[in-house]
């Protein structure tokens, strides 16, 4: 016990000793945060800066595409204007956009938008355009009419979407002027009624919030996630380091395998922990102060950071972190090189990752029998579970039942690697098949 506890120890304090690892644990939030917002940031600029060139076929869509860059309460202004005078057609249109509006009435509209096709790809900053958008000329009552945006990226699908809704919704308004159809009164009656999203616990009590619910589940499910695997990579590249300097040899004639192999396990778990712990306490600091504003506007931020999410996360932690870092210690003890672990363990890896990629269907629905029947079983049952519960109340006895599983194959792993490693650490040469390793279990 005392030599098991001295590996952990070792392991434990060259980790934690070392400055990348406090700077990456107090960094790590905000670059996963910035990964988050930043792109959103980027991509919401890059609509709002967009110089667009509208052909209208119709000429009857000047309102729609003359709006100026205009300051943010000047723009709500004009916008609510717009909206009781044209209805919702002009106020979806993308106010920051800088438009060039061309009637194209009288004109053939693809030769008007050819000639404005070298601006697109021109180099001069004054002239150039990002987007010509092409509306024909039966728009309005043909069925067959098609409009057209060109510009240099064919992925550029939020322009698309937004001008087409402003365009679409203009010209619904004047089929229904043109059927006598006042579009203020259609625009009264259509007027759609939000949705509110609402969680009804066992107990009775409702939780508002499916989108931040959705966020916060893939937000801790990286943070319990990611470190397993981390972890698990280093344990791997330390066990084929020591097999390669030969000091596993020196380890093993003063302890058992098992007492160094759970000594190295115990004493990452622990590096994680410490790490996860940072994190959870950055977390909530964070959500205590945002909590505490959004309080103020009316909304209950502690649905989210309950104290049973903190619980689940350190349970469930530890049992994926011990269920996926067993797996990665028997690919470094069969292993005599790095890239042979690595080739070993990455389609595991991948089959291990499954409740991450499946992560919106189990969120969006935790009651269907996916996500009930991974988080019951062996290896994918932690992280699913505690995804379950995050997002709504899954019965006592499957999360104790979920629990159970991942308890009893901890077990069986611990003994399959334990086996595994007290050979392999101590071969070298050729990698072992799969017919060695099961000799190397009867054997062991």
């Amino acid at each position: 016990m005392r030599k098991m506890i001295a590996v952990l120890k070792r392991e434990y304090l060259q980790a934690t000793r070392r400055k990348l690892f406090w700077i990456m644990t107090l960094l790590f939030p905000a670059l996963m945060t910035g990964m988050m917002v930043v792109p959103g940031l980027m991509a919401a600029r890059g609509i709002s800066d967009k110089r667009v060139a509208v052909i209208d076929g119709t000429g009857k869509l000047q309102k729609v595409f003359t709006k100026e860059n205009v300051s943010e309460s000047e723009r709500e202004t004009r916008e609510k204007a717009a909206k009781a005078m044209r209805g919702r057609a002009e106020a979806d249109a993308p106010t920051r956009f800088q438009f060039e509006y061309v009637d194209a009435s009288g004109k053939n509209v693809e030769t008007t938008a050819k000639q404005e096709f070298p601006r697109l790809t021109t180099d001069d900053a004054t002239k150039k355009l990002d987007c010509v958008f092409v509306i024909p000329h039966d728009a309005e009552t043909s069925d067959k009419a098609e409009m057209k945006l060109y510009s240099a990226s064919s992925a550029d699908v939020f322009t698309e979407e937004r001008l087409g809704r402003a365009a679409n919704r203009a010209i619904q308004q004047m089929r229904l002027a043109a059927k006598g159809i006042d579009a203020a009164t259609l625009e009264q009656v259509m007027r759609e009624i939000p949705t509110d999203n609402i969680q009804l616990s066992r107990s009775g009590e409702q939780k508002k919030g499916g989108g931040a619910t959705l966020i916060f589940a893939f937000v801790f499910g990286a943070l319990l996630l990611l470190p397993s695997f981390i972890y698990g990579n280093d344990i791997m590249r330390g066990i084929v380091q020591e097999k390669s300097d030969r000091v596993v040899e020196v380890l093993v004639s003063s302890m058992t395998p098992l007492n160094l192999l759970t000594g190295k396990i115990t004493g990452v778990a622990a590096v994680g922990l410490t790490q996860i712990s940072v994190w959870l306490v950055m977390i909530t600091g964070a959500g205590a102060y945002f909590g505490s504003m959004a309080m103020m506007q009316g909304f209950n931020i502690s649905q989210f950071l309950r104290p049973s999410i903190y619980i689940f996360f350190a349970l469930f932690f530890v049992l994926a972190y011990l269920t996926y870092v067993c797996i990665y210690a028997i690919a470094g003890a069969v292993s005599n090189s790095e890239k042979e672990a690595q080739q070993f363990i990455a389609p595991i890896t991948i089959v291990m990752m499954m409740p991450w990629i499946l992560m919106f269907p189990i969120a969006t629905n935790p009651e269907s029998p996916l996500a009930v029947g991974f988080s019951l079983a062996p290896v994918f049952g932690p992280f699913t579970m505690f995804i379950r519960t995050l997002v709504s109340e899954p019965p006592v006895t499957q999360i104790l039942i979920s629990i159970g599983v991942s308890i009893v194959s901890i077990a069986a792993f611990f003994w399959v690697t334990a086996k595994i490693f007290r050979v392999g650490i101590l071969s070298y040469g050729k990698r072992p098949t799969i017919p060695e390793l099961w000799r190397w279990l009867k054997v062991a």
